[in-house]
């Protein structure tokens, strides 16, 4: 259909339509914790790519898209040698899940509704800033 948006690549007719510009991180380096209201405990797991409006990570466990989490993730200090880990906490949804039903890793997408904090924002965009990391393709 014309102008129809996929919201696994946001793109529309083939055009990159993102908002807010991705940036790589390592994902041996940056942990990623998730909480499922109405869930016990949390599921951890790795982020691959972070922007200012979402990020792309990986869980042992699928979770259904349209779920409402609670997420921190760890960043690393990337090419900012010396910098602190940070985290940054987010209430977020699951836009997206690449799971093929075979028991391992599912990669997900993470549509940030609000930081817990401003600080959490800026501390973000202060990484980005700081040159940390690559931008993602």
């Amino acid at each position: 259909m014309p102008g129809e948006i996929n919201p696994v690549l946001h793109t529309i007719n083939g055009e990159n339509r993102r908002t807010f510009e991705r940036f790589s991180v390592s994902p041996a380096y940056t942990e990623v914790k998730v909480r499922v209201p109405g869930e016990p405990g949390l599921l951890e797991g790795h982020a691959y790519d972070i922007s200012e409006g979402g990020v792309r990570m990986e869980l042992d466990r699928a979770i259904e898209p349209g779920t409402s989490i609670v997420l921190e993730v760890k960043l690393p200090p990337g090419n900012a040698k010396g910098a602190p880990v940070e985290e940054v906490l987010a209430r977020g949804t699951i836009m997206w899940a690449d799971d093929d039903g075979v028991p391992g890793p599912v990669v997900m997408g993470v549509l940030f509704d609000e930081f817990a904090t401003n600080v959490d924002r800026d501390r973000l965009l202060g990484r980005f800033a700081s040159g940390a990391y690559h931008r993602a393709a």
